[in-house]
């Protein structure tokens, strides 16, 4: 459930007329030229603290108050809308929700028998006038009762074609926005020709649908969501338009040629119940992270025209429709400074210090700038005003800075001469910076995350145990830890017989550990825990990773064209430390794979438990799976055919739940995904335990 959402406290009269300010200046700039000193979320707040205060002191109302307006009152149109194009009211959660509902069916004196949910995506609202089939002119949302001629970007717009199917007379509703691809594309373009990128998606949205003087061109997409026919059409196709249900208005429009979100994975439905809209709800919220364009919300509305009729408007809003917001996934703060880490692998990777800023429900302090070629590609630097972004369980990136906004205090981003971890130099070759030692410049963290529990598991390796092999000369690797003697142990300070007895056993048992611990262990940049079960299940045995080439590796799934000669080099310098774990006894074969024949192994059998199925596990384990780890349990449900994966998703088959599972099961519960407790499950994979 999502909570009521903050507002700004306005304490007094000279504080609110700042306010009404500040939310006039940020609607002006973000309806003229597509940037806002204020990204979405805060701009709301705003806006409910400035409506919160007027209800405490209706006689200071301010005639510039955004309140009860469309686009804030910030947009005067000079083409007449036909009907209006009003704004939508909010709710935050299922009891908001529900409330509204109830309102709603009060007022029609009756309940509403088909919803109508979809999702609410992140653009500007546009009216596409046609006019015998063939598209005669664009006009923006405006103030609701006229808007801005904007004719000129017809022929920029994906999925608004110049002619219908039909030679008929018709207004097109619908949103004008930017695809992650159009808007990095946008972004290159701007910046080749000023240096400066755009704030995000919505902004770039907005700018470049009124641009008519840029000497480069951006591409937009439009999505279907209503259509008028013309007021003075009586035709018998109009009359019948009139009174079809929202749900077969928009099957019409799509059978135009036109693009709806019927082909999305978040495409709008009919429900017959509160409890359906809700269902539908939370699945196109968890859909969200994964969609190739910005969704804000879900909008709920009446289907039925009769129900629509009835319900009528206010002045600012539909009173037969809702918008169902979700939390910000992006926002605006500071970048305070970069630090640079080395990594276990060599990888010298910078990190932002952000101004903490409230995203998606938690506090973010820290966000991924992945490498100096990313800083400089995006413009980067020290104080700027910078775009936050995080999505599903994604760790916080800085997506852009917002150039508009600088004062001229920002500094340059600093990038390290020497490595910072050892000093030694910096090999600049690749996009990623690495050290030149390699894994030697943190060995340390190499060796110790190749013997953790998930990879060879080997008992009794402390860091400080790690850091005393080392500084004897007893190893450089991990591979050499199989050929350390009882004597060279029993002579390091503080190993006695029992404590030397139990490593070496504990080392000897780490010989058997299958060829996906193994080569978790080694560390391969671009892998990790569950890339190293599909890649050793696939090719079965080393030798056949290691002869695999390129277009071989990009059989196994998460592997790209991209990532997959990066593995083949990342293993090229791997053989010296590969061959060392050969010769040492290391086992080099996964158990139950079939070894692959020149790169290509026997796909898994159908006739395993989980074969095809997404299964994601949450909560306290009981039973048989109570004395595994979370990675044994993700490497038993990849035994069993099944692919293991962390976050719930209308692509999950089975959630495997035991106590305490939380928000996971919540959203399983309402994605209809199935959900089974961990008895249940032991006995589906029982001959794999």
């Amino acid at each position: 459930m999502i909570d009521a959402p903050p507002h700004a406290e306005l304490s007094d009269q000279a504080a609110y007329a700042a306010a009404v300010q500040l939310a006039a200046d940020a609607a002006a700039a973000y309806y003229g030229q597509g940037d806002s000193p204020l990204d979405d979320d805060a701009y709301d707040q705003l806006v409910r603290g400035i409506a919160a205060y007027e209800r405490e002191h209706p006689e200071q109302v301010l005639p510039a108050s955004p309140t009860g307006k469309v686009a804030g009152g910030a947009v005067v149109g000079d083409v007449p809308h036909t009907v209006p194009m009003l704004s939508l009211d909010n709710v935050f959660g299922p009891e908001d929700l529900a409330d509204w509902a109830a309102s709603l069916e009060r007022r029609l004196g009756r309940t509403v028998t088909a919803w109508s949910v979809e999702p609410k995506l992140d653009g500007l609202a546009i009216s596409a006038r046609y006019r015998g089939g063939r598209l005669v002119q664009l006009v923006t949302r405006g103030d609701g009762s006229a808007g801005e001629d904007v004719s000129h970007a017809i022929g920029t717009v994906v999925g608004l074609p110049d002619r219908l199917a039909d030679p008929v007379t018709v207004e097109l509703r619908g949103e004008v926005m930017m695809t992650t691809e159009q808007f990095e594309q946008a972004c290159a373009k701007r910046q080749a020709h000023d240096g400066s990128t755009f704030a995000n998606p919505r902004s770039a949205a907005a700018g470049t649908l009124r641009a008519q003087d840029r000497p480069y061109v951006c591409e937009l997409t439009f999505f279907g969501y209503g259509a008028l026919p013309g007021p003075d059409d009586d035709s018998e196709p109009a009359a019948r338009l009139r009174e079809l249900p929202h749900s077969e208005i928009m099957t019409w429009v799509a059978g135009q040629g036109v693009q709806t979100t019927a082909a999305t994975p978040v495409a709008g439905v009919v429900a017959t119940s509160l409890e359906q809209v809700q269902e539908r709800v939370e699945q196109i919220a968890a859909e969200r992270a994964e969609l190739p364009f910005g969704i804000d919300g879900i909008v709920i509305k009446c289907d039925l025209a009769a129900d629509q009729e009835k319900a009528g408007f206010s002045s600012r809003a539909p009173r037969w429709a809702i918008a169902y917001k979700l939390p910000a996934v992006e926002k605006i703060t500071k970048l305070l400074g970069v630090e640079w880490n080395t990594g276990r692998t060599g990888v010298i990777a910078p990190r932002a210090v952000l101004e903490p800023v409230t995203l998606d429900g938690s506090i973010v302090t820290y966000a991924t700038l992945h490498n100096v070629a990313d800083i400089t590609r995006r413009g980067l630097m020290l104080g700027d005003s910078v775009v936050v972004y995080k999505a599903g369980d994604v760790i916080p990136r800085v997506e852009s800075p917002v150039v508009h906004l600088r004062t001229g205090g920002e500094q340059p981003i600093a990038f390290p001469e020497v490595c910072p971890s050892c000093g030694d130099a910096i090999d600049k070759s690749q996009e990623r910076w690495r050290c030149v030692r390699g894994r030697a410049c943190r060995a340390i963290a190499s060796i110790s995350y190749a013997v953790g529990r998930d990879q060879l598991d080997i008992e009794g390796l402390a860091d400080n145990r790690i850091q005393q092999l080392l500084d004897a000369g007893l190893i450089t690797d991990f591979a050499d830890l199989f050929t350390v003697t009882r004597e060279q142990l029993l002579g390091l300070e503080r190993m006695g017989e029992t404590s030397t007895d139990k490593l070496l056993a504990a080392i000897e048992r780490a010989k058997d550990r299958p060829l996906s611990r193994v080569f978790c262990a080694l560390g391969v940049r671009g892998t990790g825990r569950s890339m190293s079960r599909r890649i050793a299940r696939h090719f079965g045995a080393m030798q056949a990773i290691r002869d695999a080439d390129a277009e071989a590796l990009q059989v196994v799934d998460g592997i790209g064209p991209e990532k997959a000669p990066l593995v083949v080099a990342e293993l090229a310098e791997l053989g010296e430390l590969i061959d060392k774990l050969i010769a040492a006894g290391v086992n080099m074969t996964e158990p139950g794979a079939v070894t692959a024949v020149a790169g290509a192994a026997e796909p898994a059998s159908a006739e395993l438990p989980l074969a095809g199925m997404s299964v994601v596990v949450t909560g306290a384990m009981s039973g048989p799976l109570e004395a595994l780890s979370r990675n044994e349990v993700n490497e038993l449900i990849e035994r069993a055919g099944g692919k293991a994966s962390s976050s719930v998703s209308a692509k999950t088959s089975l959630l495997v739940a035991g106590d305490k599972a939380g928000a996971k099961r919540t959203k399983a519960e309402g994605l209809g995904v199935r959900i089974v407790a961990p008895d249940e499950f032991a006995q589906m994979v029982g001959r794999f335990l």
